[in-house]
């Protein structure tokens, strides 16, 4: 492609509403451009890059027997309404009615649809197993788009459905994806840690999410720097404490007269710190939570540690939602200062404490009295009736596998794995017939991947504020060709001649040939990312070209890959050798990136 005919509108300046470094870059590259809010159209090179990472999902997808099929965007409502997600998932759903009054939604997933297809093929053990995958635009209405590709009300996913007759099947199933995904990302090279994950709402019982390491990520995951463990801190689990637990109470009039300190208006861990000058770590928050049959629960968690409400639900077995100012009414305790010692109607509610309490001296806690609180408590004083793993996990705290520390990091969530079991094919009928002629539920997987947000993984990874690094395989052209004078004849000719040929030879390349200075094309590749630049200026008079590479391509390469080709990097070369050389990197680069 020739620049002057391409259609490439770079920006000077960061866009004033961009709210991470690949939101920034890539509408700076005129890669994208916003329609609304989280609402992106794929301009020309934009659409190169998905294209090229769309490719190798295919490629993989194609290898491990997945078949490729189109399901429809537009959902009506009677599929999501037999599997109870037309509510459950309300908050994400763009739902309206047709001109006919048919309830509608655009689709966010297709678990639903895909199962109804087979439900209605698939009658017999002998037609399973089976993969099928999509790659489809999807919708949800988030209420607040992040990040330009990072997360959208439009997207584009690759989800992947799997069918079997028993356990061991999707077993196997659920491994060659986890190898499939692993290879994608490596042809991508984009560094990855596979981390134990939520199923969320998508249901299912064993999860696994790949995650890529950046400040700009909305996931947060941990890992164990003694024995690797990793998981996301919606569900790492955190070692038990060795502890004893008595309970000792304190006499209401010793209470009264050495405990209880006046706290005006501090009905937040903030405000306490502030007025006692202390610590989080120094209180114990209660939190009240009832069930959908009105039972409660009074949650005590270390002041700097938030309860894990998924942690929480599995151990109660139950869901559990935050009690509402009237429950505290009516049950006379006292919103913003309730606590576990000396609690009015204190039958009506089980006290549940997490891990991070044990072993607690000199702590704070609610008074239940507006305004006050206690003071200089042990966790013995506190009424417990049992203890468990309920907080979200932090840097620093024990591994449950082996005592080693954990460490947090943010991350942004690329591809995520389930194994859903039989929830689906109940709900929606999609039955088999097995070897004995006994009708049973067919067991499903799914597996899902950003597609449009592997574009801003990649620039997340490795660009630096003004300059995008594409890696090898998702670049939108290899080279990049730099006519420094185009009036210049001997220039102007020995680049046509050099772009004519790479493409002969099956080499993608952008030629700037525009009649801009050589400071705004330098500034213009940088910005644009592709891997290799070719100049071509005065020294074409003695036959030399220069040879340079995309600031911080190095980093996408494995060592032992890139320094087979480190030696190419700032050389003054001769014209008549630059196409051999280019063709060499790029063979070399092709045959060790992707995987066979």
């Amino acid at each position: 492609m020739r620049y002057s005919k391409a259609f490439i509108y770079t920006l000077k300046e960061n866009p004033s509403d961009t709210t991470s470094l690949s939101h920034s870059l890539l509408i700076r590259g005129c890669y994208i451009y916003q329609h609304a809010s989280g609402i992106y159209n794929f301009l020309p090179l934009g659409f190169r890059v998905l294209s090229k990472i769309w490719k190798i999902i295919q490629e993989e997808m194609d290898k491990i027997g997945a078949q490729e099929l189109l399901m429809p965007a537009l959902h009506t409502s009677n599929l999501w309404l037999k599997t109870n997600r037309y509510y459950t998932m309300d908050n994400v759903l763009f739902k309206f009615k047709d001109k006919k009054g048919v309830d509608m939604l655009l689709g966010p997933t297709h678990e639903e649809i895909i199962t109804d297809i087979v439900a209605h093929f698939v009658k017999s053990y002998k037609n399973l197993p089976l993969l099928l995958y999509q790659i489809q635009v999807k919708f949800r209405d988030e209420l607040r788009p992040k990040g330009g590709l990072i997360r959208g009300r439009e997207f584009i996913m690759k989800d992947l459905y799997s069918f079997h007759a028993s356990l061991e099947c999707l077993d196997k199933t659920y491994n060659d994806v986890y190898k499939a995904y692993t290879n994608i990302f490596e042809r991508l090279n984009l560094p990855f840690e596979v981390v134990e994950a939520h199923s969320g709402a998508i249901g299912g019982d064993v999860s696994h999410e790949f995650m890529l390491i950046t400040p700009n990520g909305e996931d947060k995951f941990i890992k164990c720097m003694n024995c690797g463990y990793t998981a996301s801190t919606e569900i790492a689990k955190i070692n038990k404490p060795s502890f004893s637990y008595s309970y000792k109470p304190i006499d209401l009039k010793i209470l009264e007269e050495k405990h209880l300190i006046h706290t005006p208006n501090t009905s937040t861990i903030e405000a306490l710190v502030k007025h006692l000058n202390k610590t989080e770590k120094d209180f114990v928050k209660s939190i009240l939570y009832k069930d959908n049959e009105n039972n409660f629960y009074l949650v005590l968690i270390r002041g700097d540690k938030e309860v894990n409400e998924i942690k929480l639900n599995k151990y109660l077995g139950k869901e559990v939602f935050l009690a509402d100012e009237s429950d505290f009414k009516s049950n006379n305790w006292v919103l913003g200062y309730i606590g576990p010692v000396n609690l009015n109607n204190r039958h009506k509610i089980k006290i549940i404490a997490d891990y991070s309490i044990v072993n607690l001296k000199d702590i704070i806690v609610g008074a239940n009295k507006k305004d006050y609180h206690f003071i200089n408590l042990s966790f013995e004083n506190l009424e417990v009736n049992e203890f468990a793993d309920i907080s979200v996990a932090t840097d620093n705290d024990e591994c449950f596998r082996c005592s080693g520390k954990y460490k947090v990091y943010q991350a942004l969530e690329l591809g995520h794995i389930f194994k859903l079991g039989t929830k689906y094919s109940e709900a929606l009928q999609a039955y088999f017939m097995d070897e004995n002629n006994k009708l049973k539920p067919i067991i499903m997987g799914c597996y899902g991947i950003g597609v449009s947000r592997l574009v801003s993984a990649i620039v997340e990874a490795y660009s630096l504020e003004n300059s995008i690094t594409w890696t090898f395989n998702s670049a939108p052209y290899k080279i990049h060709i730099i006519t420094i004078n185009t009036d210049d004849k001997i220039q102007f000719e020995k680049s046509l001649n050099l772009y004519n040929e790479l493409i002969s030879k099956g080499i993608e390349v952008l030629w700037d040939d525009r009649k801009e200075s050589a400071g705004v094309k330098f500034k213009d590749w940088e910005l644009l990312g592709i891997p290799f630049l070719v100049v071509i200026g005065n020294k074409i008079k003695d036959n030399m070209v220069e040879l340079k590479f995309n600031p911080n391509f190095y980093k996408t390469l494995k060592n032992e890959i890139f320094e087979k080709i480190a030696n190419y990097q700032n050389l003054s070369v001769e014209y008549n050798q630059i196409a051999l050389i280019v063709n060499d990197i790029i063979e070399f680069l092709n045959k060790n990136i992707n995987l066979k």
